[in-house]
């Protein structure tokens, strides 16, 4: 009876260390042990322009919970991006959509929101699509728009009259780069995915996890194309189009790769980087990082995408502090502990505030500082 219980004892043992062994890798994730200076920063030192974040269903009530978020994070104007509402009827019920946007921002906030219209690619192909759309940015423009933000459907997804995929640098849009460029408005656009998602889903992928969790989001050279080929067309914008001012969303996917990315606005002048969904590339390589801002703290602009008040803190405390080894808020972007790049108060200025000030016509300058 003592042998059998012993037995038992023994197996039970075994199979809780087995299922322990068996943990997953979603599970594992252990709070750090390691002992240092810590200074959480749940509001922002200077005030700020979110360059890129996204608001629907616009009302007073919404308007009014923003506000109240936005005061405590020191948030000084949101730009919304998404100010057509495609989906919802014909061009003239898109055009109504923005205008009564605007006019709730102006009526219930004014000054502490901003409107980018959208380009509506229905019928692309057509020999018309080029004036149409020209007409509707400045109709958008002329209604309060301050700005322009392609979506990473282009190059992706919209499809022409013929069923072929439209790339970034269809010549059907080289009239609408350059009557952004005439308007004075920037253009805030998006292409591609992490280059990650075209790479094998193996244990060298970085970016395991998040495909995991999300296999929609795993691309392939068919599908659409090749992710190389997705940004030359988008460098070929840029390049075709000097006059007219661009904010490359996510710091075009380069965020990992700072030689890289300082090559790119060597080569482009008339390009920005926007930092949204990006931060934790920042946060491995603090020092690089550092010199990087530093260097090119005129072409740099805060954003964060996705809205959510508690997530800005990362962002503020990589930005400001000089903290080390504390958590990201998303395992799945980034399974590495962060390090603050402690940038000095005049950096900071410009990437907040000062750069977006300055490309983006009609913002509240009394708003900031100076």
């Amino acid at each position: 009876m003592k042998k059998t219980l012993q037995l038992i004892l023994a197996l039970l043992i075994l199979s809780n260390f087995v299922q322990a062994q068996e943990m997953s890798f979603e599970e594992y994730n252990p709070p750090s042990t390691l002992k240092v200076p810590e200074h959480p920063v749940t509001r922002a030192k200077f005030p700020f322009v979110d360059i890129h974040s996204h608001q629907g269903g616009i009302n007073q009530e919404r308007i009014d919970a923003l506000i109240s978020e936005m005061d405590e994070i020191n948030m000084g104007i949101m730009v919304n991006l998404s100010g057509r509402g495609f989906g919802r009827g014909d061009s003239n019920t898109q055009q109504e959509y923005i205008k009564s946007m605007m006019q709730e921002f102006k009526t219930h906030a004014p000054g502490r929101f901003m409107v980018f219209t959208n380009i509506n690619f229905a019928g692309i192909g057509d020999e018309n699509w080029s004036r149409i759309a020209v007409k509707e940015l400045e109709e958008d423009v002329a209604a309060g728009a301050v700005g322009l933000k392609i979506y990473k459907s282009l190059g992706f997804s919209v499809k022409d009259t013929q069923g072929n995929r439209v790339p970034v640098d269809h010549p059907a849009l080289d009239p609408v780069w350059a009557k952004a460029g005439e308007l004075g408005i920037p253009v805030i656009i998006h292409s591609a995915d992490p280059a990650q998602f075209w790479e094998p889903m193996d244990a060298n992928n970085e970016r395991w996890l998040e495909l995991k969790l999300n296999p929609n989001r795993k691309r392939s050279d068919t599908d659409p194309v090749p992710f190389e080929q997705i940004m030359e067309e988008q460098h070929h914008v840029f390049a075709k189009h000097p006059k007219t001012t661009f904010i490359n969303a996510h710091m075009g996917w380069m965020a990992n790769d700072l030689d890289k990315a300082g090559a790119h606005l060597d080569k482009y002048p008339n390009v920005n980087f926007g930092i949204g969904a990006v931060i934790a590339e920042f946060g491995r390589q603090p020092k690089r990082a550092n010199a990087f801002f530093t260097k090119y703290q005129d072409r740099l602009l805060f954003g964060k995408d996705a809205y959510n008040k508690e997530e800005f803190y990362t962002y503020f405390r990589v930005l400001e502090t000089e903290d080390e080894y504390f958590p990201y808020y998303k395992k799945y972007h980034a399974f590495w502990a962060m390090y603050g790049l402690g940038l000095p108060d005049e950096v900071l200025k410009k990437v907040y505030y000062k750069n977006a000030l300055r490309i983006v016509p009609g913002m509240d300058k009394t708003l900031f500082p100076d």
